[in-house]
């Protein structure tokens, strides 16, 4: 019997113009919100409230986190070229696509990050007396995202 409710284990995720062998391959993906900004203004006359508008949305920035990687990544190798370009050159965007899997492997949703671009790298702390797999994370920012739901 099908669940009514989706699990959040089983997910892919690709890049546009990206296509490098185990590029896609995340154990961890968040950030995934959206929020509405509010601006307070008070009524003329009225002292017992104020009103609240909208002002615009705000997004959390999109992390993604994966065992380290081979270093002949396409991913990486976009990642540096923004980071270590210190404005010199054009950032390139590209879209993001995050789906989310049902446990067929069927696409139940699909998140779409639009002009996404790197903002930070960063990697787990190296112990000598720890067995544990290096763990990178990639931090992106982008314009905004649409949600796809499927199901």
């Amino acid at each position: 019997m099908d669940s009514p409710y989706i699990t959040g284990f089983y997910f892919s995720l690709s890049f546009e113009g990206l296509a490098g062998k185990g590029d896609a391959a995340f154990q961890e993906a968040s950030g995934l919100s959206k929020e509405a900004k509010l601006e307070e203004i008070t009524s003329g006359g009225e002292n017992r409230f104020k009103f609240r508008v909208p002002t615009s949305t705000s997004f959390q920035n999109l992390v993604l986190k994966r065992g380290v990687a081979a270093t002949d990544s396409p991913l990486l190798e976009w990642c540096a070229q923004v980071l270590d370009s210190g404005l010199g050159e054009p950032i390139k965007t590209r879209n993001v696509q995050l789906n989310l899997l049902d446990e067929k492997g069927s696409n139940c949703s699909t998140w779409t990050f639009e002009n996404a671009y790197p903002v930070k790298w960063s990697a787990t702390d190296l112990k000598s007396q720890d067995n544990a797999m290096l763990i990178e994370s990639l931090e992106f920012a982008y314009h905004y995202f649409d949600i796809g739901l499927l199901r």
